[in-house]
């Protein structure tokens, strides 16, 4: 069953599963009961027939202010470490997970709050909102996977430059750097959020999913083995209860109802 804890708060609405961080207090700056819920939470709903997709947002002012700066400094380094791990977790998982998760994005994306954003299939954000790597104004360096979802979309220099500098970026500047899939102003953010989302849950959830795994491995993989892959996968996907319901709506000019079969 779904559920969620102090710092996460969880709520399927039909087949979409809407996780918050929530501990406004706190600009939802993660702590482990946030990080292991939210994890568990995605694991949860990837076995989950009914979920089709996963959105994961702030509570209050921002998404996430990343990592707790106050309680890291405080802590032992085998803690930082471990907290570190869980974390890594977290981002594999997501990037893992069959489903799409969407990062509904308002006020600061900071440091590993951005990370975390980035690790999603899709980010929509509020127009007013900011993104920013903070770490090197506490003397950190990024994690969460910044240094890798950057500078696979950015490559090297750009993404130093926001490393380097730590300074906010605008969320128009990010959708211009493609960090950001769309943008509304902030009073329609959660009701096109969820027209959004709503409209990805009625998608062939078979094909978004090998959609992502290809999409993952051509960052790694040559043009031949991607090539192969989708041989093997579109072979697989002409046999599915949803390609044939794709063709028959085609057929009869009406809408597709996909079930994920």
């Amino acid at each position: 069953m779904l559920t969620g804890n102090e710092h996460l708060s969880i709520e399927v609405e039909g087949s979409i599963l809407s996780c918050t961080l929530n501990r406004p207090d706190r600009l939802n700056a993660f702590s482990e009961d946030m990080i292991n819920g939210l994890k568990h939470a995605i694991i949860e709903a990837e076995h989950d027939e009914v979920i089709k997709v996963i959105t994961i947002s702030g509570a209050g002012r921002s998404f996430s202010a990343g990592g707790d700066v106050k309680e890291m400094n405080q802590a032992q380094t085998s803690q930082v470490y471990e907290h570190i791990g869980k974390l890594n977790e977290l981002i594999t998982t997501i990037r893992s997970c069959s489903k799409p998760v969407v990062a509904i994005v308002h006020g600061f994306a900071a440091g590993a709050g951005w990370n975390l954003a980035l690790a999603c299939d899709q980010i929509i954000a509020a127009a007013e909102s900011q993104f920013v790597l903070s770490f090197a104004q506490v003397g950190l360096i990024s994690d969460g996977g910044g240094t890798y979802f950057l500078t696979k979309k950015l490559g090297p220099y750009k993404t130093k430059e926001l490393l380097f500098n730590a300074e906010p970026i605008s969320a128009s500047y990010a959708k211009e750097l493609g960090l950001v899939n769309q943008l509304y102003p902030q009073e329609q953010l959660e009701e096109m959020g969820r027209q959004y989302v709503q409209k990805l849950a009625m998608a062939p959830g078979h094909a978004i999913g090998m959609m992502k795994k290809l999409v993952h491995q051509a960052e790694i993989s040559s043009l031949e083995s991607i090539l192969e892959q989708e041989r093997t996968a579109q072979t697989y996907m002409i046999q599915t209860e949803d390609h044939e319901e794709g063709v028959q709506a085609f057929s009869e000019k009406r809408k597709p109802q996909f079930t994920g079969k």
